[in-house]
């Protein structure tokens, strides 16, 4: 079994104690702790607490416009490229549930450059959700009036799962990222063949 590098060891270890205490609450040590390293580990492999923030809110972010991208180009169907986006969508947040709270609810503790940065990843996700969305209405199968409103409703519903979803709970990822790719369709007035 190989070992897992520290600086991957000291993320995990941070995702866990941001979404169990929250970024302010927790400390480096907490962190150092969590990993099995020493206090001052964090500092040799990442330059603040925030920065170490800031990758896993980055990484995040990264990862699940790269996915919507993907299940974007993944079919020219309007119904089914949005039902895929919002299932792959929905079940990252859950299989990720904790990373996903920390990416999607700690932003406000980033630097204002780091912030902005992670906007952006955010605003492309908005747009990726806004041409499935306008597509799909502009090919007369999706009958919809607020475009921007209904891609953040979607996006919003998928993040809040992070509030409540338990891993070991009756609910499996896939059961819910379907029902979330199901309301999805009934938001936008889909019509099937």
């Amino acid at each position: 079994m190989t070992e897992v590098p520290a600086r991957e060891r000291l993320m995990d270890a941070a995702v866990e104690a941001f979404a169990e205490r929250g970024f302010h609450a927790t400390t480096t040590r907490d962190i150092s702790t969590r990993a099995g390293m020493s206090p001052a580990a964090l500092y040799v492999h990442h330059a603040s607490k925030e920065q170490l923030l800031y990758e896993i809110s980055s990484a995040g972010h990264l990862n699940t416009r790269h996915m919507l991208a993907d299940a974007y180009a993944s079919t020219a169907d309007p119904v089914a490229r949005l039902a895929t986006m919002q299932f792959e969508f929905t079940k990252w947040h859950a299989v990720h549930s904790k990373r996903a709270r920390v990416v999607q609810y700690e932003i406000s503790a980033l630097t204002p450059e780091h912030r902005r940065e992670v906007a952006g990843h955010r605003r492309d996700i908005e747009r990726i959700y806004q041409d499935a969305i306008r597509e799909g209405a502009d090919k007369g199968v999706f009958e919809i009036e607020d475009v921007p409103g209904t891609a953040l409703a979607l996006i919003s519903m998928a993040i809040d799962l992070v509030r409540w979803y338990q891993p070991d709970g009756p609910r499996t990822p896939d059961s819910v990222a379907q029902l979330y790719a199901d309301l999805a369709l009934r938001a936008v007035g889909a019509r099937t063949a």
